[in-house]
């Protein structure tokens, strides 16, 4: 706990799921939070949670895709909570389509949360971590990357995202700055849940015929996820970066 001291975390797409589980583990880690989303009232429950606690949070609204939104939304961290020296890019949609489906807005739409989203927070919150020689990027990829039917767009996005995070360890580890992103297997989630929608199968049938094929033969939970990121930001972690974490329940190919 007193390693954190005065040191902030930022957790996009905070407002529910995988993202909700990584604020709640890095508050108890000792952090103070920003739960970010684009609804600023949909993050209050979870920083309620936090605060019910004994620990510091505080609900920001924002598109990550949005250039003056993402700046305006990380200078408000800073001066409300102290400068951000961990990132959580774990803002996500999905638009899910066989290719000759898919349309442009389709791209465009994953492409700009995903890529340009992790892009324009990591270099808002980068100039904090260098002034504190100290920072924790931690980007969620997903083991779509190695390629998933009816997922180009999301797909691309998170191999992407693999790229971008080596990049960011290369050019930001000189300032005491790591980067390494997490992909997770299947985890019960609202997303999860749409897909199998999409697909027209019930979401127990659909956790059931996906845990069969697992090792530890069970889906994934949110904290899970948040485990791994809460290690990825610790202090004991300052010599890994650049790796991409499979948080899968077993090999991924």
């Amino acid at each position: 706990m007193n390693t954190h001291e005065r040191r902030t975390a930022v957790v996009t797409g905070a407002a529910r799921g995988i993202g909700a589980a990584v604020a709640r583990r890095l508050a108890l880690d000792g952090f103070a939070v920003a739960v970010l989303d684009l609804d600023e009232v949909a993050c209050r429950t979870v920083v309620d949670d936090i605060r019910s606690e004994g620990a510091q949070a505080l609900a920001v609204g924002a598109d990550v895709a949005d250039e003056a939104a993402v700046e305006t939304a990380v200078e408000r961290v800073a001066d409300v909570l102290g400068p951000p020296t961990v990132l959580v890019n774990n803002a996500g949609v999905i638009r899910d389509n066989l290719l000759f489906r898919m349309t442009g807005d389709d791209w465009d739409t994953v492409m700009n949360v995903h890529l340009r989203g992790a892009f324009l927070m990591s270099r808002a919150v980068q100039r904090f971590m260098t002034e504190q020689r100290w920072g924790r990027i931690v980007n969620l990829s997903s083991t779509s990357a190695l390629g998933n039917r009816g997922q180009a767009n999301y797909a691309a996005a998170k191999a992407g995202v693999q790229g971008f995070t080596k990049t960011l360890a290369v050019e930001l580890g000189r300032f005491g700055i790591t980067a390494n992103a997490i992909a997770p297997g299947f985890v019960e989630t609202d997303m999860t849940a749409a897909t199998a929608e999409r697909m027209g199968v019930p979401f127990e049938e659909f956790k059931a015929s996906v845990a069969a094929g697992v090792p530890v033969a069970r889906i994934g939970r949110p904290e899970d996820i948040a485990h791994a990121v809460s290690y990825f930001a610790s202090e004991g972690a300052g010599f890994v970066s650049g790796q991409v974490l499979y948080v899968a329940g077993g090999p991924c190919d």
